[in-house]
């Protein structure tokens, strides 16, 4: 049972406006990539925030980790406020935060061996005394993750996709963080190998009791993978429920459609799945999102 009544992150009004202003310094356009986004994640509880491809989902996630800064809003990390944090404070708190990216070969730097980039952030936050203190370190992460540890003397270009965000992963876990935004990390990998990353992130969740905000497009992985479902269209938060309740009652035309679009791996029942088809409107400025039912929450109309 996950414990909610003290969440390791609250997320309270976030926003992230980008606007565009004439000669005179007048505005002309505002688009409004995250608008008013609230929510919470509690210590080993995978929020999966999911959406079509514009809808904010990195965006919030870049928010949160502070490599954006919010036009509004609030985010409470382990009980603190950070939007307005300074950088040594920052330094401090993302060793309990940390990201895994979706492309792995771009996150890692193609001149440094991957157990170097593993020791990096052990390196920042000064979690080793010797060389051989690190390297066994390195090693164990390795191991952790399912990779040789004889394998952190390679370049990133000498893995496949899969080895490679595996280190991403181990580069994560290195200074055990609390949270871990992980956006669409399998995205860019083979369907065999999705699995493969999905299943590691929920032992590490086991092992270390670490939340995820698992950002993804992939419906069938987020309900495989995640407590509770975040559907984001537009910038906003349009349903908001458990993982069951949200595939089992969805309530939002938008959630609806996208359910609607999951391919069902029966040939028979494939054929006669019938799609909804829902045209993506921006929410009106003053819907709020109402409980429909404990814990289920739909934006209104």
């Amino acid at each position: 049972m996950i414990a909610a009544d003290r969440p390791v992150l609250k997320v309270e009004g976030l926003a992230r406006h980008f606007v565009t202003k004439d000669f005179f310094g007048r505005e002309v356009h505002r688009v409004r990539a995250v608008d008013g986004v609230s929510f919470s994640v509690a210590p080993g509880e995978t929020l999966g925030l999911v959406g079509e491809s514009g809808s904010g989902k990195s965006t919030t996630g870049r928010l949160i980790l502070r490599l954006d800064d919010p036009t509004a809003g609030q985010v409470h990390f382990e009980g603190q406020e950070i939007t307005g944090l300074g950088k040594g404070q920052l330094k401090a708190m993302r060793r309990r935060m940390q990201v895994v990216f979706q492309d792995p070969y771009s996150s890692l730097n193609p001149r440094m061996r991957v157990g170097e980039a593993v020791a990096e952030p052990l390196r920042a936050h000064r979690l080793f005394k010797t060389a051989a203190e690190r390297r066994e370190r390195v090693a164990q992460l390795f191991q952790r993750v399912g990779l040789d540890p004889r394998f952190a003397e390679r370049l990133p270009h000498q893995f496949s996709g899969g080895q490679r965000q595996r280190v991403g992963i181990a580069r994560a876990i290195a200074v055990e963080p609390k949270l871990i935004v992980a956006d669409e990390p399998i995205t860019a990998l083979d369907v065999s190998i999705q699995a493969q990353i999905v299943n590691l992130f929920m032992d590490l969740q086991q092992e270390m009791g670490v939340a995820y905000l698992f950002i993804a497009h992939d419906l069938a992985m987020v309900r495989f993978l995640c407590h509770r479902v975040a559907v984001m269209l537009r910038g906003r938060i349009v349903e908001m429920a458990s993982t069951e309740q949200l595939f089992a009652d969805a309530r939002h035309p938008y959630t609806q459609a996208l359910i609607s679009a999951m391919p069902i791996p029966d040939p028979d029942r494939e054929l006669a799945r019938q799609r909804i088809f829902y045209e993506a409107v921006t929410p009106p400025q003053e819907a709020q999102l109402q409980e429909v039912s404990p814990g289920h929450w739909v934006l209104s109309s």
